[in-house]
């Protein structure tokens, strides 16, 4: 059996992203994004946001945070986000060297999110003492979070209005942006631009992309500035169609959203079905493609015997007993699959004698 959840950058190139590709690679094309399928992009995400905007493709999502924040911050500034971030949790660094020593100032919350009372409270720690701590400069919220969660359009609104107030830029961290919006049957523009958003990474590759991400910027003032930090960083590809090939194909008939909307439904049927099993609960609820199940060490330890994967997640004030383990549906992802890890789990619940049901000893 190989049935694995560890991941959504395991699946393979949506068919329709696979065909662009094709498609683009017939005869020259000019370099550097001086093409028609770079073109066809920016129209096709002025399109889907409404509103002008600039989209620049980059090989990773950590290349797109971690430029988008070197444009937002100074050196000697700071940005917030919360403590399970990205950024500051699986990015090596990556944001403070690409702004060349940008500080993230991290915000604990509820599931991978943190508020808007937390932000000013966070705002009026930093601040008050000079150049002795280095000055707030930016926001980043991701979306979907660390923990498959999402801010709603009224949150983001509450925490743009406290960053603005400060003065801070916002970027979004979107790798499951399209996650969020399909859950939330939202227009894109509200949970970016019309929310006050500057600047969003918005991810393809955990969605059926080859190897493609972009940096949208909504404040057309950075973008010069965005430029020269993408060349500096070698993400200024020269067959650059290749990659914009895949982001207009992802944004196209609704693609990306489509593919999003199959792994929600199949992390929703995972917790659904696992929840009413005995000792089974949830870390997080489940608002995205992510389920992050709490259950006894031994149920966890046979799943990864019968060949399932999936990774094991640090979750602060379990029993000596519990594991938690996080589930990651894809595009990919079928109901067979969801089915027959529910079904293993369950047959381990029935195997155990009554009294030990939900307890691992």
């Amino acid at each position: 059996m190989n049935i694995d959840f560890s991941s959504d950058n395991i699946t393979t190139i949506a068919p329709e992203i696979m065909a662009a590709i094709t498609e683009a690679n017939h005869g020259p094309a000019h370099s550097y994004g001086d093409d028609d399928w770079t073109r066809a992009l920016t129209r096709r995400a002025r399109e889907i946001f409404e509103t002008d905007l600039a989209i620049y493709p980059v090989a990773t999502g950590t290349a797109a945070n971690a430029l988008a924040l070197a444009v937002l911050c100074p050196p000697y500034g700071g940005v917030f986000c919360h403590e399970s971030a990205h950024i500051e949790s699986d990015e090596c660094g990556a944001p403070e060297f690409f702004s060349g020593g940008a500080k993230l100032l991290t915000i604990p919350g509820v599931g991978g999110k943190f508020t808007a009372t937390a932000l000013t409270h966070a705002i009026r720690t930093a601040t008050g003492r000079g150049v002795h701590k280095v000055p707030p400069a930016a926001i980043s919220l991701s979306q979907a979070s660390e923990w498959g969660t999402i801010y709603t359009p009224a949150e983001l609104q509450a925490l743009s209005t406290t960053a603005r107030k400060a003065g801070l830029r916002i970027h979004v961290d979107g790798a499951r942006f399209a996650n969020a919006v399909s859950t939330l049957n939202c227009h894109p523009g509200d949970i970016t631009w019309r929310a006050g958003v500057d600047m969003l990474s918005l991810g393809a590759t955990k969605n059926g992309a080859l190897a493609a991400e972009a940096v949208v910027i909504f404040d057309l003032s950075l973008v010069e500035a965005f430029e020269y930090r993408r060349k500096r960083a070698g993400q200024l590809f020269s067959k650059m169609r290749f990659a914009a090939a895949q982001m207009t194909a992802y944004l196209t008939e609704d693609l990306w959203l489509r593919h999003a909307a199959q792994a929600n439904a199949m992390a929703t049927r995972l917790a659904a079905g696992l929840t009413i099993l005995p000792g089974v609960r949830l870390a997080a609820p489940v608002q995205a493609n992510e389920c992050f199940a709490i259950m006894p060490e031994r149920m966890a330890t046979a799943l990864e015997a019968q060949g399932f994967g999936f990774y094991r997640w640090a979750t602060p004030g379990l029993a000596a007993h519990e594991d938690a383990i996080r589930l990651v549906a894809s595009w990919t992802t079928t109901e067979d699959e969801v089915d027959q890890f529910i079904a293993a789990a369950a047959l381990f619940c029935a195997n155990l004698p009554s009294r030990q049901t939900g307890v691992a000893e």
